[in-house]
C-alpha cells in the first residue's frame, strides 16, 4: 500500500480533480446514455490529451490464500499506478457497485479510487471518491 503522508494526499487531490475534469469534459460532449465502453474510451483519450498516464482493462488477480488467481476481474482505468477509476452506466449506482471498488482498491493495494457513473444528467451527482 501506498503511504499517505500530506505532500502524498496533496498528490492524490491534484490527480483525482484532474481525472474528474477530464470525466467532465467527455459527459459535456457526449452526455448520458451510451455504454461504459464508450466512457471509458473516450475518458482514456482525454487523459491521453493532458499527459495523465494510465492503463486500460488492467487484470486484477485475486489472492486466495496463498495463491493468486485470475478470476476475470479488470479494473477499467488504473491512473498514474496510484488512482483506480471504475465507469459505470447505469440508472442508480447500487452498494455492490461501492463494493466492488472498495474490493479493488483493497486487492490491489491502492488506497484512492473514484466510481464514475456516467448515466446522469450532470456528472457531479454521478461521482464517488473513495479513500482506504
Amino acid at each position: 500500500m501506498i503511504p499517505t503522508t500530506k505532500s502524498t494526499k496533496m498528490e492524490f487531490d491534484k490527480l483525482s480533480r484532474s481525472v474528474i475534469g477530464c470525466a467532465i469534459e467527455v459527459h459535456r460532449t457526449l452526455g448520458p446514455g451510451l455504454l461504459e465502453s464508450t466512457y471509458r474510451q473516450c475518458l482514456a483519450y482525454e487523459l491521453s490529451e493532458v499527459q495523465i498516464p494510465f492503463q486500460m482493462e488492467v487484470p486484477l488477480p485475486v489472492r486466495y490464500k496463498n495463491i493468486l488467481l485470475d478470476c476475470g476481474y479488470r479494473i477499467d482505468l488504473l491512473v498514474s499506478a496510484n488512482l483506480i477509476v471504475e465507469i459505470k452506466s447505469v440508472e442508480t449506482l447500487l452498494p455492490i457497485q461501492r463494493a466492488q471498488i472498495l474490493t479493488y482498491m483493497r486487492l490491489a493495494r491502492i488506497p484512492i479510487g473514484l466510481l464514475i457513473n456516467f448515466n446522469v444528467t450532470k456528472l457531479q451527482s454521478g461521482i464517488k471518491r473513495f479513500v482506504l
